[in-house]
């Protein structure tokens, strides 16, 4: 008996030390909304690697940014996303329009920032130009599942476009006779696979709702309201 009081007081122990550490607005958040502000998350500091590897593989786009070293250049994008503010050398654009111009050979700015800030700019869109989620917001999965794809043809658009030289834009993955380097390749995986699962779990919840209000409709049971 003093065993089972003995657990239980420690479990409650627990979920207190649990509640002290967690942030008061993750009680706002459902399992979804939490998972997807981690997704946002760790989708953003994918893009800032991959936006550091991009500044050492092309370091003549660093020298175009204004800025001493690549850590500088990158807090400038940084914030740009993360406070959806435009960046100076893309006119304005954002998402998929700064995508487009920044991968264009008329871009003579930084393509390294403009690049992930363009793609940035995108998953913010289509998250409903939100960082962090809680009940009262909706997320559309069609859009999450589209900037996946989008992200799909970025890759893409990133290891095969060239300029008039024969050169790529920008350098990325490397295969050669010394080895294969393709963490980009590999990063922005990562970041595809993570709306791919969010896509499915949004698609379930918005399910789920549509067949508690069936079900509640086919044995004439009222839905709660509190």
């Amino acid at each position: 008996m003093f065993f089972v009081t003995g657990c239980s007081q420690q479990q409650g122990g627990d979920i207190i030390d649990q509640m002290r550490e967690g942030k008061p607005q993750e009680f706002l958040q459902t399992s979804v909304d939490r998972m997807a502000t981690l997704t946002m998350r760790d989708n953003l500091d994918s893009l800032y690697l991959l936006m550091s590897k991009l500044y050492l593989r092309n370091p003549d786009e660093l020298k175009k940014s204004g800025f001493l070293d690549a850590r500088t250049a990158g807090k400038q994008v940084r914030m740009a996303i993360e406070l959806q503010q435009p960046l100076p050398t893309l006119g304005g654009k954002k998402d998929l329009a700064a995508l487009r111009f920044a991968m264009s050979p008329e871009f003579l700015g930084d393509r390294v920032g403009a690049f992930i800030y363009a793609i940035g700019s995108m998953l913010v869109t289509a998250h409903g130009n939100r960082l962090e989620f809680y009940m009262t917001d909706t997320i559309n999965p069609v859009f999450v599942s589209n900037a996946a794809r989008n992200i799909e043809i970025a890759t893409w658009i990133l290891s095969q476009r060239q300029n008039k030289e024969g050169q790529p834009l920008l350098f990325s993955n490397e295969i050669s006779e010394e080895g294969s380097n393709l963490s980009f390749a590999v990063e922005f995986g990562k970041i595809v696979a993570r709306l791919d699962l969010l896509t499915r779990m949004l698609d379930e919840r918005y399910r789920r709702i549509g067949l508690n209000y069936a079900q509640s409709l086919l044995f004439l049971n009222f839905l709660p309201v509190q």
